[in-house]
């Protein structure tokens, strides 16, 4: 028989079975819980490399003149407007009213012109530098700035809505780092190093309305089986580009969505051209490979094989996967005609990814076959950026996805971590950039992936296909991904 107090508890916990998933039903329609495979180094995308930084900040902390949406197209953002002078080197953007940063202050033309400015200064640490030093600013009116490239460059307003060039506060942004400011939606609230980090509704943003959730949490999980479990477990509700082994487990989950997007990624086996300059020992490395067994192995079919640092969709995209095929004689014979003593002995420099880990047993194992073994080394992130990409470019070989759409100007960088040097190249693109007919550029763009196909400059393997999986209620995730972004904004519960 139950006593007086057993059934007020029994009652209470019944009260309370009903109420508590009622109130989390409720707090969870203004937050969300979205997991990444890396935790950024920074928090400001105008500093670093690494993709990882772009993911939390771009369009939610920072803001750009324009956006590159879902699927590739280019719309106004900071700016309302612009135009473009006859001879396509000017661009009048006319800048967006009412504007302001998370502390408070005024975003204008001089703020514009500063951040731009900065990005090209000598001290600059940005990634894409080289193309910001072509341009130049002027402020015609608080509203009004004139951007002038000494090149014409016909993705220039693309250019401008990548996170490289996100238009900082002056005065905060120093600390941008770990202190980030801008004009987004969201503002950083806390960054758990190690764990996740934090983000909620600026005050400052210009339209309340636009962002439905008041609160964002970036959780760092980079093991693919420990990414399943918190999904399952409930503890992350969307899951962007999460690890390819563990998506056919989501597939006929009623609770779950899985979507494939495209992208514009490049995975690479990148050769240290400086270390491995012989043009027949990199295609030799070339032929080693089997692109779709690399593809099966390391992404788990989620991929398109590629010829050259190019990929389906793109405009001028040719087929070059029949100029370096997978053929182990033809490798032998080519590292024979160079003279190389076997076995050859290489190390390969592997980042955190999958993709990576994975793939570098299967190239391993392939270039193992035509006489060429391979040593691994595993690198943390950081230490990838800061040793491989950076520093003195210590590597034979690594496994890496360049995920920037129009980064084919990499190639002509003489201190870039490939160490890839062709006067012709860079002839060839600067051509290209100079062409204003889209259809003789698409032209030109193919010549390009012809020349560093039979450069070997690069091992070049597929195109990621990146899976999401999120909860069902969750909408808004972008279909495809020509930039790695979480556009938040655009996020909200069914």
């Amino acid at each position: 028989m139950l006593n007086r107090r057993t059934v007020l508890t029994s009652a209470a916990a019944t009260a309370l079975a009903t109420a508590v998933p009622a109130a989390m039903a409720q707090s969870r329609k203004d937050a969300l819980v979205l997991g990444m495979a890396l935790e950024p180094p920074g928090l400001d995308p105008t500093a670093g490399a690494a993709a990882a930084i772009a993911e939390i900040t771009q369009y939610n902390i920072f803001e750009t003149l324009t956006k590159i949406n879902s699927d590739g197209s280019v719309t106004p953002l900071l700016a309302e407007s612009w135009e473009v002078s006859p001879d396509l080197k000017t661009y009048t953007f006319k800048l967006r009213k009412g504007v302001s940063f998370s502390n408070g202050e005024p975003f204008n033309a001089n703020t514009v012109k500063f951040s731009l400015d900065r990005a090209k200064a000598d001290k600059s640490t940005n990634k894409d530098k080289r193309s910001f030093s072509k341009l130049s600013t002027q402020v015609t009116d608080e509203h009004t700035v004139v951007v002038i490239n000494s090149e014409i460059d016909p993705n220039l307003p693309f250019v401008l809505g990548q996170a490289t060039a996100a238009i900082v506060e002056p005065k905060s942004a120093d600390t941008n780092a770990t202190a980030p400011v801008g004009t987004g939606p969201y503002k950083l609230d806390r960054w758990n190093k190690g764990s996740s980090a934090v983000l909620v509704k600026s005050p400052n943003f210009r339209d309340p309305k636009l962002a439905k959730l008041n609160r964002v949490t970036f959780r760092f999980v980079a093991d693919p089986a420990a990414q399943a479990a918190a999904l399952m477990a409930g503890d992350i509700d969307a899951f962007p580009r999460i690890g390819t082994r563990v998506v056919a487990q989501f597939r006929n989950n009623p609770q779950f969505q899985v979507i494939s997007s495209g992208s514009r990624a490049k995975t690479i086996l990148a050769i240290n051209n400086k270390k491995i300059s012989d043009v027949r020992v990199r295609r030799a490395i070339l032929a080693a490979l089997d692109r779709k067994a690399f593809i099966e192995g390391a992404a788990d079919g989620f991929g398109v094989p590629i010829g050259s640092h190019y990929v389906p969709g793109a405009l001028g995209y040719v087929d070059t996967t029949g100029i370096n095929p997978h053929d182990v004689e033809k490798a032998k014979k080519l590292l024979a005609e160079a003279g190389v003593k076997l076995p050859m002995e290489l190390t390969m420099t592997l980042p955190p990814p999958p993709y990576a880990r994975q793939g570098g047993e299967i190239i391993v194992a392939q270039l193992a076959k035509v006489g060429i073994n391979v040593k691994i080394q595993q690198v943390e992130w950081a230490q990838w950026l800061s040793n491989t990409y950076g520093g003195g470019h210590n590597y034979d070989l690594s496994i890496i996805s360049h995920v920037e759409p129009f980064d084919l100007d990499n190639y002509t960088k003489p201190d870039y971590y490939w160490n890839y040097q062709s006067k012709a190249f860079n002839d060839l693109f600067t051509k290209i950039q100079n062409t204003a007919s889209e259809q003789e550029r698409a032209k030109l763009l193919g010549d390009a992936q012809r020349m560093l196909a039979n450069d070997a400059a690069n091992g070049f393997l597929y195109q990621p296909q990146w899976p999401t999986v999120a909860k069902k209620g969750v909408k808004g995730l972008w279909k495809d991904m020509p930039i790695f972004v979480n556009d938040l904004a655009a996020l909200s519960w069914a």
